[in-house]
């Protein structure tokens, strides 16, 4: 290896600052984004350390690990040093840490204010790009017994079926429904749409002795609460 090339080999840096030596050494928290970013790739190129590939993509996403979870593999490897399968392994981290939020395991969460119920949707619309609803099914105590996915749209809508609504409810014995969905936009104000339909599933939910408690906008920054908003 020439001289000029040898700098940007982690190998020939001091122990102490090679990312890996340095997590043994210090513990996780001592490293730094790109140098996490450097162990999690393992490689850089010929004249770029894993670490510098590192910076040079929290860079491109603005160093914000927000951004960078919305970038694809197409984006991820238009980056010098990150070939496909880099890109694959940084998704596939980033996609585990988002999972990671949803910490309650199978603790039953009680849903007390939407706020509560915003927490509980982030393992599941976190991220997107596109539109889902879902909705989140209650037992007589608010606690939640499962959230299940109704449909995937675009970036701009996705339908809602009422009937798919309701026997899902059934089918687990809900005794009442929380429905939410993303606007990958950010845009936390409810569409026309938004309003017509929320208004159908709330009189569905009376004729079935199944409410509709709330329904919730959600977006990476913030939520909508129909019912904190005096809409539902």
């Amino acid at each position: 290896m020439e001289e000029s090339q040898k700098e940007f080999s982690i190998k020939h840096w001091a122990e102490e600052d090679r990312p890996r030596e340095k997590l043994l050494l210090k513990g996780k928290s001592a490293l730094s984004d790109a140098e996490l970013i450097g162990i999690l790739i393992g490689s850089g190129t010929k004249s770029l350390s894993a670490v510098d590939v590192g910076k040079l993509l929290l860079k491109h996403a603005d160093n914000d690990l927000y951004k960078l979870s919305k970038l694809n593999i197409k984006e991820l490897t238009k980056i010098k040093g990150i070939g496909t399968a880099k890109a694959i392994s940084i998704i596939s981290a980033l996609e585990l840490g988002r999972r990671r939020k949803d910490t309650e395991g199978n603790k039953k969460i009680k849903i007390t204010s939407s706020d509560v119920a915003y927490r509980s949707m982030v393992p599941h619309l976190s991220d997107l790009p596109h539109e889902e609803f879902w909705i989140i099914l209650l037992n007589r105590a608010n606690e939640i017994i499962k959230h299940i996915l109704i449909s995937k749209g675009g970036i701009s809508g996705t339908l809602a079926d009422t009937r798919i609504i309701f026997k899902s409810a059934i089918d687990h014995l809900a005794s009442a429904v929380i429905l939410s969905h993303n606007h990958p936009s950010g845009n936390l104000k409810p569409s026309h749409a938004d309003i017509q339909l929320t208004k159908k599933l709330k009189e569905a939910g009376k004729l079935l002795d199944i409410p509709v408690l709330d329904h919730i906008i959600f977006t990476d920054k913030g939520y909508f609460s129909f019912l904190d908003e005096g809409l539902l």
